[in-house]
């Protein structure tokens, strides 16, 4: 006979201890929309909003796992317990992340304070799926000290990542056309801190110029974006890079911005929730339903809107 499963209570109770088996299995119940990983949740979110949660975003290919890597190593120097959470690209056969998380950070896979996931995006153009912050919630109330999110690289639609981090950090490398269209992109308006990684390039300097130009266009702010320049895999710059993740922290601390910039992150959260889970219930009573069908038809031969048609399921539905 199976085992019988361990309840939310359990699951918690385990969680909360800093166990990472747990952790793990609680992160599945989420991404899987279970409803025992929603009970969990609920469960032990009163014990949550201590860790520091900072994302990293920019285009692909500019070492933003490399850089996350030896931050990583840096806060374990400083013996804090840190937790990783890399969106990746959805495979289009199982839905799971295709890059996973013995593939990155693998210097780090077997400290026992450093838990390392990989969620895929399924589709999510912000580059963050629904359950991301559940996720970050849930290493929060294991009693990580700082979480780390990291999304696949999406262009413009990377914005998603302002909901989930108190403090974000833009990583670009010279000599690269999409960094450059970055600078062009309204990324440009995301960013806390924005590193220039693989610093030693001959083009670094340029590329620090065009940011300056970039930001001087913006208005003014009581927060100065610094730009930090790395070698995340020489580990060069790392000590300043923290040091201007700190100040930021420091700054919205004193400013009373980081209790705004979180009541933000969770309405959006729960807004978010809400759309998706609406959606799923939508889908599932109109499937087969031949009166949606008719009015889809009715779509398609042009003779009813887009736009009308929603309408009209909405208020049917609603």
């Amino acid at each position: 006979m199976a085992a019988p499963r361990r309840t939310a209570a359990d699951l918690a109770e385990r969680l909360l201890a800093g166990d990472k088996r747990a952790l793990a299995r609680a992160i599945s119940l989420v991404e899987d929309d279970d409803p025992e990983g929603w009970a969990l949740v609920q469960e032990v979110y009163p014990r949550t909003g201590r860790a520091k949660v900072v994302g990293f975003t920019g285009p692909p290919g500019v070492g933003k796992s490399t850089l996350m890597g030896a931050l990583v190593r840096h806060a374990r120097e400083r013996e804090r317990q840190v937790a990783v959470l890399s969106i990746d690209p959805s495979s289009p056969f199982t839905k799971g992340a295709l890059l996973g998380d013995r593939i990155r950070l693998a210097e780090h896979f077997l400290d026992a304070g450093v838990f390392i996931r990989s969620m895929a995006s399924r589709g999510s153009l912000g580059g963050l799926s629904e359950a991301t912050l559940q996720a970050a919630l849930l290493m929060d109330a294991s009693g990580k000290d700082e979480v780390l999110l990291e999304t696949v690289g999406v262009g413009q639609a990377e914005v998603d990542i302002i909901d989930h981090a108190d403090t974000v950090v833009l990583v670009l490398q010279p000599g690269s056309g999409d960094s450059i269209q970055a600078l062009k992109a309204g990324v440009m308006e995301i960013p806390d801190v924005i590193v220039v990684n693989k610093a030693d390039h001959p083009l670094a300097d340029t590329m620090i110029r065009e940011i300056r130009g970039v930001l001087s266009l913006g208005p003014p702010m009581s927060w100065r974006v610094p730009i930090v320049r790395t070698e995340a895999a020489l580990y060069k710059g790392i000590d300043e890079l923290v040091e201007r993740i700190d100040a930021h922290r420091e700054h919205i601390e004193a400013e009373g911005t980081l209790a705004e910039r979180r009541r933000r992150n969770l309405e959006n959260e729960v807004m978010t929730l809400a759309a998706v889970r609406l959606r799923r219930k939508l889908e599932a009573s109109t499937r087969d339903d031949a009166e949606v069908r008719e009015l889809l038809d009715e779509v398609v031969a042009r003779r009813v809107d887009p736009a009308t048609a929603a309408a009209r399921l909405l208020e049917r539905e609603l």
